[in-house]
């Protein structure tokens, strides 16, 4: 499955693209007045293949999965809290629910390693439970290749199923406790930075906290030594469940034409692994936001994507992937509804 569905991926419709910078120009503003929106029309005309595309059919995919490097102390929070927020989030009683609410979505829950007994069915629970959480990744891999490459397929399972309900636009979101830990070697490897420069405090851990989270980290990569040129051996030895589920998330959707709302610090890490593993899929990506994890920014640039708002979150959990799912739409809006120079009759620039 992720063989194929790599191959899949190709580039964005060159013609689209045209077509809709051609529209830009004919609309009555000043060329560029509308900024990102404007080049975010273009990317979405790319990406679908139209100018016109449906964006009705939105849903919110939050990954969850545990993390075997919890034992190190490094979260404020402990490990319970990953499968009572998943029925939370069933419950719709959370953040992203709220949020998801506004943006006309869905919030779909796909268990990728939640260390829990397996949850009640649930229409919006996706059970691809890999293992009870990874290992202690600061004694040996986080997980075998083999769990790396079905964590990846798991959420390209996730973005097929929501395919088949008629998904037009996909936010991802994570939910792990002890998972801004993985995300920071995985940013620390990929974007060949310090894992001092690339740590912060996630959840809300003081500074002292934060120090011993560094160390634990380096000590991870040198026990493994994760390969920047290789996204599964990264996943395999720093990673997480719901992390490479994201990467595949990002991967399903591309393959399908789906834009792709990337949220957070989390999700973002698992976008520098779904580029490791088709460079194509950056350009179905679209930054959400940019959070106050000081790696965000550097995963951000490493991808050259652009956050289309920062409002100094870092909750995770999908919200700023559903926070920008409006802004998408408008976009899309603008291109469609807004008048034309000749068919409102207004002058032009002169000159």
């Amino acid at each position: 499955m992720l063989q194929q569905t790599i191959t899949a991926i190709t580039p964005l419709d060159e013609k689209s693209m045209a077509a809709a910078r051609d529209r830009q120009a004919e609309l009555t503003k000043p060329a560029g007045s509308l900024g990102r929106l404007e080049t975010l029309s273009i990317q979405l005309a790319g990406i679908t293949g139209r100018l016109d595309p449906p964006l009705t059919e939105r849903a919110v995919i939050v990954a969850a999965g545990d993390h075997g490097v919890t034992a190190e102390g490094v979260s404020a929070y402990p490990a319970a809290v990953t499968p009572q927020m998943v029925l939370n989030f069933l419950n719709g009683g959370a953040a992203i629910n709220v949020l998801a609410r506004q943006a006309g979505a869905r919030v779909v829950v796909l268990d990728a390693g939640v260390a829990a007994d397996p949850f009640l069915s649930h229409p919006h629970l996706i059970s691809h439970k890999i293992g009870l959480g990874t290992a202690n990744f600061t004694q040996g891999p986080a997980m075998t290749r083999d769990q790396a490459v079905e964590a990846v397929e798991a959420g390209i399972a996730a973005v097929a199923r929501e395919y088949e309900r008629g998904l037009h636009l996909v936010g991802t979101g994570d939910m792990g406790i002890g998972n801004t830990t993985p995300s920071s070697a995985i940013c620390a490897v990929l974007t060949k930075t310090s894992v001092t420069e690339v740590t912060g405090r996630g959840t809300g851990i003081d500074e002292a906290t934060r120090r011993h989270k560094i160390a634990v980290i380096e000590r991870a990569l040198a026990v493994n030594r994760p390969d920047p040129n290789d996204a599964l051996d990264v996943l395999a030895k720093v990673g997480g469940f719901e992390i490479g589920a994201i990467a595949g998330i990002i991967l399903g959707a591309a393959a399908r034409r789906i834009p792709v709302l990337v949220d957070g610090f989390i999700s973002t890490a698992g976008a520098l692994l779904a580029a490791g593993l088709a460079p194509l899929s950056r350009h179905y990506m679209l930054a959400a936001h940019r959070s106050v994890e000081p790696g965000h920014r550097l995963m951000q640039e490493h991808l050259d994507l652009q956050p289309i708002f920062q409002l100094d979150l870092r909750l995770g959990e999908g919200t700023g992937a559903a926070l920008a799912m409006p802004v998408v739409a408008s976009a899309m809006a603008i291109l469609n509804e807004m008048a034309t120079f000749s068919s409102a009759n207004v002058s032009q620039k002169e000159g």
